[in-house]
């Protein structure tokens, strides 16, 4: 009778073991789980997030349905600089995507079909063809503590032109690669800036 007690007790103990061996796996998981949706909500909200191009806006540089990945940390070290492609918070409520041409002091003026940067004309091979000669705008100086941004479609791109100057804290990122489709894989991030002066153009 005490041999058939003691194996019943050992038989207990084991099976106590396994379940709680089986709940502190269980809650490994758990942790593992939430430790991961937390990095991943992390690097959403603070590093990278994911951006779709709608629209034409953006042709050539950027097609419509494109996929996106909008870099968050270069704007934690300094402000965006001219020919930049940034996301930010639009007026409508929408995020949209555009090129940065006028910093903080900048002049900005469409004339004749031509960009005017402080006075001098810039060559801009990014833009889909030339711009209305007929559809002139400005000059503006843009504000402190905004950017004038444009589509590189220009004659179909609502931007700058038609909303104003947009703030920098509305900026979300700088795009930095086209990731899909993937024949359409391209690193963007700092190779835009080449178009346009980084210093003030002189007349």
């Amino acid at each position: 009778m005490e041999e058939d007690l003691e194996a019943k007790s050992e038989t207990d103990d084991n099976s106590t073991s396994h379940k709680n061996k089986g709940w502190s796996e269980f809650w490994d998981w758990i942790k593992a789980i939430v430790v991961a949706l937390i990095i991943a909500e992390g690097i959403h909200l603070f590093v990278f997030q994911q951006f779709v191009v709608d629209g034409h806006s953006m042709d050539p540089t950027l097609a419509n349905g494109e996929h996106l990945i909008i870099d968050k940390v270069p704007y934690y070290f300094g402000a965006p600089k001219r020919g930049d492609i940034i996301v930010f918070h639009a007026p409508d409520g929408q995020d949209w995507v555009k090129r940065v041409i006028g910093l903080p002091g900048d002049t900005v003026a469409v004339k004749s079909g031509k960009l005017i940067l402080d006075g001098k004309k810039i060559n801009e091979p990014y833009i889909n063809g030339p711009m209305d000669p007929y559809n002139n705008y400005g000059p503006i100086t843009v504000p402190k503590g905004d950017l004038f941004v444009m589509g590189d479609n220009r004659n179909i791109s609502e931007d700058s032109r038609i909303i104003g100057p947009i703030a920098i804290k509305k900026v979300i990122g700088r795009v930095d690669l086209i990731f899909w489709p993937f024949s359409d894989f391209k690193v963007v991030g700092s190779t835009q800036e080449k178009y346009l002066p980084q210093s003030a153009p002189k007349s």
